[in-house]
C-alpha cells in the first residue's frame, strides 16, 4: 500500500504546567513535539500506516528532539532537511480550564519556513497515496512554493490532496492575506477539513446557512468537505450532494492541542486502509456515504481519546 506525505511545520509545543494563566504569568513549560503536519503523520503511523514528513528543522537540540520523536513513532524522516540558518520553531501554548488553548509562535523565521521547492524530488512521491497540508506554512516563500511543488508531484501520482486550513491568526499581520491564501489553495485539494470556528472566516460574504457556506467551498478539485464541530460531532459533505453526520461522545478535555490533527489523521488512515481513491468517491453513492459515516464516528472517538491526555502525538492511541 502507498503512504501518507505531509508537508509543513514541525515544532516544539511548550505546554504550560498550569492552566488558566496567560503566558506571561506561567512559571514553567514542558516541551512536546508538535506541528499539525507532524501530528497528522503521528496519528497515521500510530494506527499502522506509513507516513513521511516534508519539513526543515534547525540543527539544534529541539530539532534533535523532534527527529528522535519521529523515529520513536515511526514517522518517516528520511526527507527532512536540517539547517543552521534558523532555529527549530517553538509554540508557547496557553491552556484554559476547559482544555482550549491559544498560541504564541517563535518563528521569525524558523527552520521549517526555509524548505525550498528544489529540496523535493519527484521520485519520492511514486508511492504517495495522500498528501496533507495546512495553512501555517503558507505564510511566505520558499516553503509556500515547496507546497506547490509537492502538490504537483502528488497530483501527478493520482494521490489524494488533503487541506486542513488550521487557521493561526497570530502568524498573519494581514488577515485578508490569510483568507486569500486559503481560498487560493482550497481548489488544489480533493479533501477539505474545516471547523465550525473557521467556516465564517473562510466563507466570509457567503449569505445563507452554515451549509450554504460549506457548499460554497466546492471549488476546483474539492470532492469532499469534512466539517468538525467539537463536542457537537462532525459532518462530511460530498460534491454530489450526499451528506453524513456522526455525533461525538462527551468527554472532559484536558488538552485540545492536536485534536483536529488526530481527527483528520485517523480519517485519512481509514480512507487509505479501505483503498478509497479520489476518482471513485463520487461514483458509488450510498455505499460510500455509509462508509464515510463510520469513518466520522471512529475519528470522533479517536479525537475524544486524544483530548484526555497532554500533548498531541503523545496522546494519540494506537487503535481506532
Amino acid at each position: 500500500m502507498g503512504e501518507l506525505f505531509a508537508i509543513g511545520e514541525a515544532l516544539i509545543d511548550m505546554i504550560p504546567e498550569e492552566t488558566g494563566k496567560e503566558i506571561k504569568n506561567t512559571s514553567a513549560f514542558r516541551p512536546q513535539c508538535g506541528g499539525a503536519p507532524a501530528n497528522v503523520c503521528g496519528a497515521f503511523s500510530k494506527l499502522g500506516g506509513k507516513s513521511n514528513l516534508l519539513t526543515c528543522l534547525g540543527d539544534d537540540p529541539f530539532g534533535d528532539k523532534l527527529m528522535d520523536n519521529f523515529r520513536e513513532n515511526q514517522i518517516g524522516s528520511s526527507y527532512i532537511k536540517r539547517t543552521d540558518e534558523a532555529n527549530t520553531a517553538l509554540a508557547f501554548v496557553t491552556l484554559m480550564e476547559d482544555g482550549n488553548r491559544d498560541f504564541s509562535f517563535y518563528r521569525k523565521p524558523s527552520a521549517d519556513m526555509l524548505l525550498r521547492p528544489e529540496d523535493l524530488e519527484e521520485k519520492w512521491f511514486s508511492n504517495c497515496d495522500i498528501l496533507h497540508f495546512c495553512s501555517v506554512a503558507l505564510v511566505r516563500d520558499p516553503m509556500k512554493s515547496a507546497h506547490d511543488k509537492a502538490i504537483d508531484y502528488a497530483r501527478a501520482n493520482q494521490a489524494w490532496i488533503s487541506f486542513d486550513p488550521n487557521l493561526r491568526f497570530p502568524l498573519w499581520s494581514d488577515l485578508e492575506a490569510l483568507r486569500s491564501t486559503v481560498l487560493d489553495y482550497i481548489p488544489k485539494a480533493d479533501i477539505l477539513k474545516v471547523s465550525d470556528e473557521e467556516i465564517d472566516f473562510i466563507a466570509n460574504g457567503v449569505e445563507g446557512t452554515t451549509e450554504d457556506r460549506i457548499r460554497s467551498l466546492f471549488i476546483g478539485n474539492v470532492k469532499m468537505i469534512i466539517f468538525t464541530k467539537g463536542a457537537d460531532g462532525a459532518e462530511v459533505y460530498l460534491k454530489n450532494g450526499l451528506h453524513a453526520y456522526a455525533p461525538s461522545e462527551k468527554v472532559k478535555a484536558i488538552d485540545t492541542t492536536g485534536a483536529g490533527d488526530a481527527f483528520i489523521g485517523s480519517f485519512l488512515y481509514q480512507l487509505h486502509r479501505d483503498g478509497m481513491r479520489p476518482q471513485d468517491i463520487l461514483e458509488d453513492g450510498d455505499s460510500v456515504i455509509e462508509k464515510l459515516q463510520v469513518f466520522l464516528e471512529k475519528s470522533n472517538q479517536y479525537c475524544g481519546k486524544s483530548v484526555q491526555e497532554i500533548g498531541a502525538i503523545a496522546s494519540y492511541p494506537k487503535n481506532i
